[in-house]
């Protein structure tokens, strides 16, 4: 599975074509496919008519859901935009680099704790847990692996996220150091994930 990536959601099913309505319910189907993570966005009618029965026995099912579409707003054109933690974490995920995997993931946690981000589904992927976030107002779907931080290395990430909101990825920014934690040492990962307890 892909550690560093983002779903779109669809603005139309993906079974029959049909364009999503504003304000329209659709349903939201994850699967691990081919070892990568696969969504797929389909309309009441086909829900019903191909998927309700035994999708969560097809098989790589992670989660389903149901969402409400919201017609994207026309964007307005500003010369200045703001960094914000989202803008942030979006800007990781496409530079891909290792050295940012905790701060991502601390970023993720900040927008789940301001209930900007939702988690979905939690998964495995070679021994790792992945969590899949949803940004409930695009649909847009996040996987962030679990770096196994530690709450010793805590402020050094939030050092780097602080610079990172600060200066942008531009500003050169020191990772912080590896750490193997005493064996009562609970992760930071275990003050993730609080939402959506029935979606996993």
């Amino acid at each position: 599975m892909t550690d560093w990536n983002f779903h779109s959601r669809s603005h139309a099913c993906q079974a029959c074509g049909q364009p999503f309505a504003n304000r329209q319910a659709y349903h939201t189907i994850l699967a691990v496919d081919r070892h990568e993570l696969a969504r797929q966005d389909v309309c009441e009618a086909c829900w019903k008519a191909q998927f309700s029965e035994g999708a969560k026995d097809r098989k790589g099912f992670i989660s389903h859901w149901v969402g409400e579409y919201e017609t994207p707003p026309a964007a307005a054109p500003d010369p200045i935009m703001k960094e914000t933690a989202e803008t942030i974490l979006r800007k990781l995920i496409e530079k891909n680099d290792p050295q940012y995997r905790a701060a991502a993931f601390i970023l993720a946690v900040m927008l789940e704790r301001k209930k900007l981000l939702k988690v979905k589904a939690q998964t495995r992927e070679n021994g790792q847990r992945v969590f899949v976030y949803e940004q409930p107002k695009t649909g847009d779907l996040f996987t962030i692996p679990d770096p196994d931080l530690q709450l010793t290395q805590l402020e050094a990430v939030q050092r780097q996220v602080a610079a990172l909101m600060e200066g942008g990825l531009d500003t050169p920014v020191e990772p912080p150091a590896p750490y193997i934690a005493p064996p009562d040492q609970p992760p930071v990962a275990a003050l993730a994930g609080g939402g959506e307890e029935g979606a996993r």
